[in-house]
């Protein structure tokens, strides 16, 4: 198990956090006004994601992780039943 397990574990991690902050903070501050020319449900997109939508994302996130490292965890050998 050891060093692979742990680096592909971190640059799981890495990935998701990074596109979770990409969301966030780029969707939901860096370009809300380019975004809100949108409109979502009826609220402009950059609102959107600023008060929903990165959370939603943040959930998606970690059912993506959870398979993610169920997968390598079958592929070490360490899989739970």
């Amino acid at each position: 198990m050891g060093y692979v397990y742990w680096r592909t574990n971190v640059r799981y991690l890495l990935i998701l956090l990074s596109i979770w902050f990409a969301v966030s903070y780029g969707a939901g501050i860096l370009f809300a006004e380019q975004l809100d020319a949108i409109v979502f449900f009826g609220f402009p997109l950059g609102f959107w994601f600023a008060q929903q939508g990165s959370i939603y994302v943040f959930v998606v996130l970690i059912f993506v992780y959870v398979r993610l490292m169920n997968r390598l965890d079958a592929k070490h050998g360490v899989a739970e039943d």
